[in-house]
């Protein structure tokens, strides 16, 4: 299970070392592309299936599958970190997720996100509805 979060630094190839915790959920090879509010997204290869399968099952003759589709599967790259954990991240999907040097990676059960750190403390600085009001709205 992907949790916890941890800040890391770009090495200057634009690499980025994977902390052993989420390393070994994650596996020798996993999917990453462009996610929602700009971060990007880490997915397990089991979890990728699964979350391409449920793009695969939109209607394709609607222009908003054909945009969710470019999104994400046209930004993915499988991803084989080397023996020290690190993997590269592109400088399109750095450009995306507004990464240039620091991130925050945060596990999220069935993926991970990596943030840009300073445009993660921007974004949920300016954020209005706190935790509470998400909660209820969602009826959690």
């Amino acid at each position: 299970m992907l949790k916890g979060q941890a800040q890391h630094g770009l090495d200057a190839k634009g690499r980025l070392i994977l902390p052993v915790k989420f390393r070994e959920d994650l596996g020798n090879r996993f999917c990453l592309t462009k996610g929602f509010e700009n971060c990007l997204y880490l997915f397990p290869m089991d979890e990728w299936d699964k979350f391409s399968a449920t793009l695969e099952e939109l209607p394709p003759l609607h222009k908003d599958t054909r945009r969710l589709k470019r999104h994400f599967i046209g930004s993915s790259e499988d991803v084989e970190p080397d023996k020290q954990g690190r993997f590269l991240i592109p400088q399109t999907l750095r450009d995306y997720a507004h990464i240039t040097k620091d991130v925050l990676i945060i596990g999220m059960l069935d993926r991970v996100e990596i943030w840009g750190l300073e445009y993660y403390d921007e974004f949920e600085e300016n954020e209005d509805e706190s935790i509470s009001d998400i909660a209820e709205n969602l009826a959690f």
